[in-house]
């Protein structure tokens, strides 16, 4: 069909760019929703050249989902979505489906036509239940109640920042063909910071790169890393809900770059046996008035007792939260000892086997890295435990924080039993939402090998949450 009689909207980078810090801006500066709302209603009502708004939401996994309303629609009717929440796995039963779809106005972002078609923009939706309130299954929702409540209780800001890695596989949905072809092909072997300016995963991180800097991430570096084909592309600082908010958009950047390229982007933690797995290195600390509470220049490794007590409630419920953190069958193998593994639980400056790091900083940048995520992890779901447990879970009062005395389960099996037993996890999530997460990690670990083994067995990408195949989820 020509092109010629269509006038959507079409930006350029530079523009975008504009556009999304502003909106970005408005979002950190905590901007009243209700001028947020009136500002984005005038703005879809004036510009004719919008055709659709792209509606983003996760379920309890952390899988992406995304609808598309037409945008003289969704201006009349933005507070009368509703969907049917029984075709989303985690989310109602059959017979309580109906759920509504609410837009969380900040969250909204212009995107690069090229990558995403013309005319569209893209929003975060919030999912309310029937009675009006915050849905339970809702993590994103969560995790907003959460921040907001320690913002107005303390004045604490919560700050998040993902280091996501991943790999660039040859074929489009390899992942999806994995279980026919048994492996996955790199498009580069050259490893830690190593690939030629022209040659596929270079071409990949920098459009990447300039798709993610027009989406206003504000990117910092990016490089390949130590195993072949693999990448990572890191951006700045953000509020928690923001920084969650981009780790998909991230993930779902890369997804559609790598396929117009007729590749794929991978986030299996550990696709292939013998080289390191990908890991999402996250990093958080507090604010409070502008002042980074963490950063302490007399403290132990120059961060403060707060920040210290953050990581002892941590690794106090380590193996509690453990599957909130790695989500999958594939998850453990990444920790195996053998490939710098997060597995320790302990806290160190130095030692990369620890589950928390403390990295150098300064007034700015002090911070504590939780070291044991894995990138199909659903990121609502690890901010909102790191933050909910680093700040209000039990103290080990244990001498040492630095010495492991245990380590991280390496098998789903150990985890789920970890995860259903711990009465912390029924304070963070609720009994009935526990019990849905629990029942559909058990559901795809039941699918798979009960041993790892030395190679990644299909069913690992076949029933993997991430990798969209509706009709073998229909079958769990």
């Amino acid at each position: 069909m020509s092109n010629e009689l269509r006038n959507f909207l079409t930006l350029s980078y530079e523009e975008l760019e504009e556009l999304n810090l502003e909106a970005k801006t408005e979002r950190k500066n905590r901007v009243a929703a209700h001028k947020i709302q009136e500002k984005r209603l005038k703005y879809l009502t004036d510009e004719k050249s919008i055709k659709a708004v792209t509606v983003l939401f996760s379920d309890l996994e952390g899988r992406l989902h995304m609808l598309d309303y037409d945008k003289k629609f969704l201006v009349k009717s933005y507070d009368n979505l509703t969907f049917d929440g029984s075709s989303i796995r985690g989310f109602t039963a059959q017979r309580e489906s109906d759920l509504r779809l609410g837009i969380d106005w900040s969250a909204f972002y212009w995107t690069p036509a090229d990558i995403f078609g013309t005319g569209k923009v893209m929003v975060f939706g919030e999912i309310i239940d029937k009675n009006g309130t915050p849905y339970s299954a809702d993590v994103r929702g969560l995790l907003k109640t959460f921040a907001e409540k320690m913002y107005k209780q303390d004045g604490y800001t919560l700050n998040a920042a993902n280091e996501i890695e991943g790999f660039l596989f040859e074929g489009i949905d390899a992942e999806r063909t994995y279980p026919d072809t048994g492996r996955f092909e790199y498009v580069n072997t050259g490893g830690y910071y190593h690939s030629l300016p022209g040659d596929p995963l270079r071409s990949f991180i920098d459009t990447t790169a300039e798709v993610q800097r027009a989406m206003g991430f504000e990117t910092e570096k990016d490089h390949p890393e130590v195993a072949p084909s693999q990448f990572e592309i890191n951006y700045g600082y953000g509020e928690v809900v923001a920084a969650a908010d981009q780790i998909q958009l991230y993930k779902l950047i890369c997804r559609q770059v790598a396929t117009n390229m007729g590749l794929t982007a991978s986030f299996l933690p550990k696709p292939v046996v013998g080289v390191n797995g990908s890991g999402m290195h996250t990093n958080v600390s507090i604010s409070k008035g502008g002042k980074n509470l963490f950063w302490d220049p007399q403290g132990e490794e120059k961060i403060s007792k707060l920040a210290w007590s953050f990581v002892d409630r941590i690794l106090t419920h380590g193996n509690d939260i453990c599957l909130l953190l790695n989500a999958s069958v594939n998850a453990y193998r990444r920790l195996d000892p053998h490939f710098e593994a997060p597995n320790q639980i302990k806290a160190s400056a130095v030692d990369r086997g620890s589950m928390i790091r403390i990295p150098i900083g300064n007034e700015k940048s002090s911070r504590v890295e939780v070291r044991s995520v894995g990138p199909d992890a659903n990121p609502y779901m690890v901010l909102y435990s790191v933050f909910k447990t680093g700040l209000q879970g039990e103290l080990s009062k244990a001498k040492n924080l630095r010495q492991a005395e245990r380590y991280l389960p390496d098998n789903i099996y150990t985890a789920l039993e970890d995860f259903r037993g711990a009465g912390w996890t029924t304070k963070l999530l609720g009994g009935d939402v526990k019990g849905r997460y629990a029942d559909l990690k058990q559901a795809s670990a039941d699918r798979c090998a009960r041993l790892l083994g030395t190679f990644v067995k299909p069913a690992e990408s076949q029933f993997h949450h991430d990798v969209y195949n509706q009709y073998l989820w229909n079958k769990f």
